[in-house]
């Protein structure tokens, strides 16, 4: 495998790059986080809501001069009102343009869809001073505000893509994210200098697979190397966690001392593309308990968003009247159900790797891996009485409780058994399927990983995991209801959208930080794979 040599900041370092020319002040190429570039401007635009209503625009912004004199520009203007600090932003900066491909036409869906690729589509990165992590392949951006890569997103991507017999945009995307592995060390939330101290769940090697099943199964060997590298991200400091100290970052010893999985961040500090969000969260939280330490929270927001489920009732605690607080938010105390199934998966695609590679020792040793984390998976996330995999919280040694789609990973990934899969079927029938499809949690809590939101890449994890033990029917009703809504939506607004309302399909999906996104990448590779495959 060929990666083009492109320079990368270190984790959490600049990156400085004099570029050739007559005025090398002007030229100078810094990459790195918003903080560190721009400084007390960053933190007085963030804390001003009148500048910009989405916290994430003036991270994305480019300098049009080095950071170095826009800083020192700054330092010397006395005058930081509003109107002034609008008009500093405007005589230094160019704005990011929205990922929205075009305005509404008239093709049909599937047409749509496959002229949408190449709206999405990016070219490889030049360096250029700001927040963007350079990648040296195209690669395909979900839409709207999100106008890079986003790790979790690009596997769902890939489905369509295949669909549509874009193989090579494939193949370009899976080298951008093994570059990232290899220069980072592991695979961060997006290609952005502020997602650097966090992943994303772990779909690398469901991104491999994806490209093998199109160029033959050599394709596992090929990646062995990154696939090997992402698993010891995820188990970094097992050998330093203990009965005493069983937490480090994002491994967890278990009760019986097998190691689980937590998601993880490792900043505590507000998110920069939510700056406003977090530090207004951690207020209420210190607010309605003075003792609670802020750093605590933001971890705990941090953490959420490396599960992609930012935000859900799955990390919250319900009041005596089970309502749920963004406030009471604590990630870091949960074993996910999700993020193991994957990490399982992860190491038995290595163990395959080697199996192919005909290193039997090592294949044998992934394997058993493997074996090991489905069995405690079972022992502490399987809920008998309830027909449904759980999220753990280990700090309180119990089951969470929350309904969530999460649970559905284990008979995507076949990890169930007969029976386990028999009554996760009937759990789905009778709680989470609705007119739509089927719903994220079972909780109106306003957050926009609860009701009634539903999303593409759960229905596509629902409905081939419902297939995988027999239960073609309920898939079929799944896939129907989540389809003839994609369509319905499509015909009123030609905009295939980030999320949807399967609750009421009269009304829009919603909740969150932000308001709802079309373009958008995992939802039309589900729409393409559910209906042309």
């Amino acid at each position: 495998m060929h990666l083009p040599n492109v320079t990368l900041l270190p984790l959490l370092a600049v990156t400085t790059v004099t570029m050739f020319c007559t005025s090398p002040e002007r030229n100078i190429v810094e990459i790195d986080t918003p903080e560190k570039l721009y400084g007390d401007l960053f933190y007085d635009v963030q804390a001003n809501p009148e500048i910009f209503s989405d916290s994430k625009t003036f991270p994305d912004c480019l300098p049009n001069v080095a950071p170095k004199e826009i800083r020192k520009r700054y330092d010397h203007l006395e005058d930081r009102s509003t109107s002034s600090l609008k008009k500093f932003i405007s005589e230094n900066f160019s704005l990011p343009q929205n990922a929205t491909p075009f305005g509404a036409d008239s093709l049909p869906i599937d047409q749509h869809i496959v002229r949408l690729w190449n709206y999405l589509e990016r070219s490889a990165d030049k360096p250029v001073s700001g927040t963007r992590i350079p990648l040296p392949n195209p690669y395909i951006v979900p839409g709207g505000r999100f106008r890079e890569i986003y790790y979790w997103d690009s596997y769902f991507t890939m489905l369509g893509l295949r669909e549509d017999s874009l193989v090579t945009a494939i193949g370009q995307m899976v080298d951008n994210f093994a570059y990232l592995i290899d220069t980072c060390g592991f695979i961060p939330n997006g290609n952005r200098t502020y997602y650097r101290t966090r992943s994303q769940p772990p779909f690398f090697a469901m991104m491999v697979a994806v490209l093998a099943s199109c160029k033959g199964d050599s394709i596992f060997i090929t990646y062995r190397s990154q696939l090997e590298k992402e698993h010891r991200f995820w188990m970094n400091g097992i050998d330093t966690i203990s009965k005493t100290a069983p937490a480090f970052k994002r491994v967890v010893l278990m009760d019986d001392s097998t190691v689980l999985n937590r998601y993880w961040d490792d900043a505590a500090t507000p998110r920069a593309e939510s700056y406003r969000e977090d530090m207004k969260t951690t207020a209420v939280a210190v607010e309605k308990n003075p003792s609670t330490k802020m750093a605590a929270v933001y971890r705990n927001l941090r953490a959420a968003a490396e599960s992609g489920w930012d935000f859900s009732s799955r990390w919250l605690t319900p009041d005596s009247s089970g309502t749920f607080y963004l406030h009471t938010i604590h990630t870091t105390e949960i074993i996910p159900v999700d993020l193991n199934v994957l990490l399982c998966n992860l190491e038995r695609t290595i163990s395959r790797a080697y199996a192919l590679s005909g290193d039997s020792a090592a294949a044998n040793h992934y394997q058993a891996l493997a074996d090991k984390r489905r069995g405690a998976l079972n022992r502490y996330c399987w809920n008998d009485s309830t027909g449904w995999y759980m999220d753990y919280r280990f700090t309180t040694g119990e089951q969470t409780g929350v309904f969530s789609l999460a649970g559905i990973y284990p008979l995507f990934f076949r990890l169930a058994s007969t029976d386990q899969a028999h009554k996760a079927a009937g759990t789905i029938r009778n709680r989470f399927l609705k007119p739509g499809g089927v719903v994220t949690t079972l909780y109106p809590t306003g957050q926009q990983w609860d009701m009634p939101n539903g999303w593409a890449p759960l229905q596509w994890l629902t409905i081939k995991g419902l297939r995988n033990y027999g239960h073609t029917g309920l898939a079929d009703t799944v896939s129907s209801r989540w389809c003839s809504l994609n369509r319905k939506v499509y015909r009123t607004t030609y905009k295939m959208m980030e999320k949807y309302n399967v609750l009421d399909t009269t009304r829009e999906g919603g909740g969150g930080e932000y308001p709802t996104q079309d373009g958008f990448g995992w939802t039309n590779g589900v729409y393409e794979i559910l209906t042309k495959h």
